[in-house]
């Protein structure tokens, strides 16, 4: 990985860590809504940063269970190529 995307991949773990820690302390909306401006000021997308947030928020198990059913789902509509069978 290269330097600028070693700084990139920090900035954002810095963006989700702070906003982690500010819904755990149940700090005023206005503080979290801050942070998802700076962090689309700095070129990051908070519609995915948000989702981002919500997947590590979930059990592991949970997460693999939901990806499974939403690949299904998308194969099952053609929005996704089969996967190759071994």
């Amino acid at each position: 990985m290269s330097q600028v995307e070693d700084v990139a991949q920090d900035h954002l773990r810095s963006f989700v860590e702070r906003i982690e820690r500010l819904e755990e302390e149940k700090t005023i909306g206005d503080d979290i809504k801050d942070v998802y401006a700076e962090a689309k000021g700095n070129g990051f997308d908070t519609k995915v940063l948000r989702t981002v947030i919500s997947l590590r928020k979930q059990d592991a198990n949970e997460r693999a269970e939901q990806d499974a059913i939403l690949e299904l789902y998308l194969q099952a509509l053609g929005m996704i190529a089969d996967l190759p069978k071994n």
